[in-house]
This record gives C-alpha cells, sequence and structure tokens, in this order.
C-alpha cells in the first residue's frame, strides 16, 4: 500500500510563490496525487501487483491490456512525484551536458517550449536520456510514462490543467515560461543525469 508520505514535497506549499502559489500545489499535491495514491491501491489490492515497487507495477501493467486503469493511475503517481521535483525556488545552473547536447541554453528553452506548446490537451513534456545515451525532448499524452518505454526521465513539466489553471487560467504559455525560467530544479536533473 502507497500512502501520500510516501511522496512527500521537497519544499513547503508556499515556497514557489509567486511563480506557483500555495493553494495549486495544495490541490495538486493534497487532492491530486492523492487520489492517484488511493486509486492506485485500490485497483492493486488482491492482484499480482499488490506489494510490487512502483516501477513494476508501470511496467508490468503497462503490457497488460486488463490493466490500463492501474497503469494511469501508478504512472500519475510517478509523473507527479518526479515533476514535484523538478521544482525548485533556488537558482542553480542548468548542467553542461545539456548545453553541450542542444548547443546553448536558449536553444534547449525554445525547443522545450515548442514541445510544450505543442501539446494538445492533458500530458507531459519530459527531457529524457534514450538508449543510446541521447538526450530528447519528448512529451507523453494523458498519464503516460517514459519510464514505461525504458526511457530515463530527467526533466517533467506538467501540462494538465490541474497543474496551472489556479495560477494562470488559459495562459498555459506563461507557465510553461515561468518553469523554464524560474522554477526548474537544475540541481536534480544535475542528479539524474549523473545516475
Amino acid at each position: 500500500m502507497f500512502s501520500l508520505e510516501q511522496f512527500p514535497l521537497p519544499f513547503k506549499t508556499k515556497d514557489l510563490e509567486p511563480y506557483i502559489s500555495e493553494r495549486t500545489m495544495n490541490f495538486h499535491h493534497g487532492k491530486h496525487l492523492a487520489t492517484y495514491i488511493k486509486n492506485l491501491n485500490d485497483l492493486s489490492e488482491n492482484t499480482i501487483y499488490a506489494n510490487l515497487p512502483l516501477h513494476e507495477i508501470i511496467i508490468k501493467s503497462f503490457k497488460d491490456t486488463n490493466a490500463k486503469k492501474l497503469y494511469n493511475n501508478a504512472a500519475q503517481v510517478f509523473n507527479h512525484n518526479f515533476f514535484f521535483h523538478c521544482l525548485s525556488n533556488k537558482k542553480n545552473s542548468i548542467p553542461e551536458e545539456i548545453i553541450k547536447y542542444f548547443g546553448n541554453k536558449q536553444k534547449f528553452y525554445e525547443d522545450f517550449k515548442s514541445i510544450a506548446s505543442s501539446v494538445f490537451g492533458s500530458g507531459w513534456v519530459w527531457l529524457v536520456v534514450d538508449k543510446n545515451k541521447a538526450l530528447k525532448i519528448i512529451n507523453t499524452s494523458n498519464a503516460d510514462t517514459p519510464i514505461a518505454y525504458g526511457l530515463k526521465p530527467i526533466l517533467a513539466i506538467d501540462l494538465w490543467e490541474h497543474a496551472f489553471y489556479l495560477d494562470y487560467q488559459n495562459r498555459r504559455a506563461d507557465f510553461i515560461e515561468d518553469f523554464l525560467q524560474n522554477l526548474i530544479n537544475w540541481q536534480f536533473v544535475k542528479e539524474n543525469l549523473s545516475e
């Protein structure tokens, strides 16, 4: 059984203001993530998925056509926890590996923003490392997650409306810009790159 306490925020709910309000964080973490955790527990109870680690549940349920709801909720638990760790109010510098790969910081921002701006509906945008150790910016729809495809996530932005609507309403482009310019936890990104 999973609990919200296993997935604490790495910051206080008001630490990301003015870009993400305490109200948004209380809803996003305390309500949305909590609901995904409850659903995951309910759907996995008395199944082959009970008591498996989260990553294993995601990988196995992704291949199980009868476990789509379970996969969606497990993936959303992972996606949200990962996204929250990608956020920080501390100013850190972008890792050199990313600058080298994309040519410069601005090119990375432009590429990431372009893909994020093109997401239709709900989804996620990720910086991932593929099997060939190449960096790629991808998007996944709805609850899908890169780890189901053997990709290693390095950075993510949540583009479901609940991630930004209380603060930005229909201005998703402003949320994306604030994420890129003011909210990325580059220390967390560096740790992911070095693993």
